[in-house]
C-alpha cells in the first residue's frame, strides 16, 4: 500500500522535531503552509503531539518520531 500525502505530510512534521531533546517543541502558525497546519492537527488528533498547533511530542509522538527518522536513515544510506 502506498504512501497517502497525509501520511507524507505528518512524517515530514514529525522528523521536525528534535532527536537530542524532548525539551524542544515546534510552533505551527496559522498562516504556515494549509498542509503543514493539517498535518498538526491530524497529528494532535492521533495523540502523537500536545497541541493543535504543535506543542511538544507525547509518548507516542516519541515513538513514531523516531521510526520516522530511522526510516528517513535507512532511505538515505548511499551504495558505494
Amino acid at each position: 500500500m502506498p504512501y497517502h500525502d497525509n501520511v507524507v505530510e505528518e512524517l515530514n512534521l514529525l522528523v521536525k522535531f528534535s532527536q537530542h531533546s524532548m525539551q524542544e517543541g515546534i510552533k505551527v502558525h496559522h498562516d504556515a503552509e494549509i498542509t503543514l497546519v493539517e498535518a498538526a492537527e491530524r497529528l494532535h488528533s492521533k495523540g502523537m503531539i500536545t497541541q493543535i498547533d504543535g506543542g511538544y511530542l507525547t509518548d507516542r509522538g516519541i515513538e513514531a518520531s523516531e521510526k520516522a527518522h530511522a526510516l528517513i536513515d535507512v532511505l538515505e544510506v548511499k551504495m558505494t
